[in-house]
């Protein structure tokens, strides 16, 4: 029988402390996580379509893990050894539906038991997870927000390269997200020495031929980074419109200079103002196979005497104004990045194995996914718009106790909560879903 030992304050005598207060946790609000995930087929699938190759009898099983996984990046609980610390939390187990959770050493054998085949799962994962989050609500288009990033790494893990436009050493994962819902759509690890567009078109191919076959418009941007001309025709034949940035050249230059004189012109009585002129012509570089049209932006800065010049090579048929309007609203899909890397711990690339940590990476591309549908499906209108760390805050990080009865477990939420109008309004959006399963 253990002593509970009970201290004061000096602060204040009237204060007293023990830890004797039952069986408690901090995550309360997971439970809607998981009401969630049941809602959408969420762990059913992931039950029905997840195993690693190893086919030894385990006590925790491998959808088991990647569950917990979740839930724990969900949770801000981002590194293996966490698993030690919530292993007899009252929530994880019942969200679990375990005695125990899987312990640190467990985690880690299951991460290094992961190969390409549990690559090509995640694959199929997500496109039926796509499936089942379109039949609650179909979009008519998507819109492919392409773009790169670095996470870094330690020592000398397989596949790590300086890389010079981050002018640090890392992995250089391509990434794909729904510019309209900010969605993870797809995420490739690659070596941290290649360069933006070194196989964009065999990473966005796939898809663009899944859009095709939903039969949705598609929509691609991307940064100078990705102007190839094999992306551009992977674009053309897959039936995707496509706005991509070209780097400045004197060849563009000279094929604006007539805007650029008017602009010069029309602002020589007047050095202060800002001004913008928008024009178009057809272009072809040296490596492309035929002429594509380019429009442009000619701004004169406030207070400045340079002007400054954006290319955009399209295949749409807008105005230039627009094709620019268009292509700079891919600025959103920095905070998706940040909200990746700092709310799910994207950067989590710790093995020495590169399989393992494109596995790793996967896994909290998963999380992220799961968590963005809950915030736009379920969540209260005003909640929507809010980053992980604030929701989490919120609705997450509520304390409540568990009280075992013969049949139930009773979760007694925090009385004081400021949050339980939210709370209980996000459990009936969940119950009113109307989500169409196999």
């Amino acid at each position: 029988m253990s002593i509970v030992n009970t201290l004061s304050f000096e602060s204040n005598r009237q204060i007293k402390i023990n830890f004797s207060g039952g069986d408690l946790s901090s995550d309360a609000g997971l439970l809607l996580i998981k009401e969630f995930a049941a809602k959408i087929g969420f762990s059913k699938l992931i039950k029905n379509k997840f195993k690693t190759n190893d086919k030894s009898v385990r006590f925790h099983k491998d959808n088991e893990n990647l569950m917990q996984m979740i839930y724990q990046i969900i949770a801000a609980y981002f590194e293996d050894d966490c698993a030690d610390e919530l292993t007899h939390d009252p929530v994880f187990q019942a969200i679990l539906d375990k005695n125990a959770l899987a312990s640190q050493p467990t985690l880690s054998r299951f991460f290094n038991r992961m190969d390409e085949d549990t690559l090509r799962q995640f694959d199929d994962i997500d496109q039926r997870l796509r499936d089942i989050v379109y039949s609650i609500k179909h979009p008519e288009h998507i819109l492919l927000d392409l773009d790169s990033t670095l996470l870094g790494t330690y020592g000398h893990q397989e596949g790590e390269g300086f890389n010079f436009h981050y002018q640090a050493h890392g992995y250089h994962p391509l990434l794909c997200y729904d510019g309209l819902t900010g969605d993870l759509l797809k995420a490739e690890l690659r070596n941290g020495n290649l360069h933006c567009s070194n196989d964009a078109e065999k990473f966005i191919e796939p898809l663009l031929k899944e859009y095709m076959d939903r039969c949705m418009k598609t929509y691609l941007r991307g940064d100078s980074g990705f102007s190839s001309p094999k992306l551009y025709k992977t674009c053309e034949c897959n039936g995707c419109s496509y706005a991509i940035r070209l780097k400045q050249n004197n060849s563009l230059i000279a094929l604006a200079a007539d805007k650029d004189e008017d602009l010069y012109k029309s602002t020589k009585g007047d050095q202060i103002s800002y001004a913008v002129t928008y024009g178009e012509f057809m272009y072809q570089a040296g490596s492309w196979d035929y002429p594509r049209r380019v429009v442009f932006k000619i701004e004169k800065p406030y207070g400045q005497m340079i002007h400054m010049y954006t290319f955009i090579v399209t295949n749409m048929d807008m105005e230039p104004y627009q094709i620019i309007q268009f292509y700079c609203g891919r600025g959103k899909m920095e905070n998706f990045i940040k909200e990746g890397k700092n709310g799910f711990d994207f950067a989590s690339v710790s093995s020495r194995s590169k399989v393992v940590n494109a596995n790793r990476m996967r896994i909290h591309m998963l999380a992220y996914n799961l968590f963005n549908w809950f915030r736009r499906m379920v969540l209260p209108a005003n909640m929507r718009k809010q980053q992980i760390n604030t929701i989490r805050l919120k609705l997450m990080k509520i304390a409540a106790k568990a009280v075992h009865s013969a049949r139930y477990i009773t979760f007694k939420l925090c009385s004081s909560c400021p949050y339980k109008k939210e709370f209980y309004k996000t459990l009936e959006n969940i119950q009113h879903l109307n989500v169409q399963l196999e």
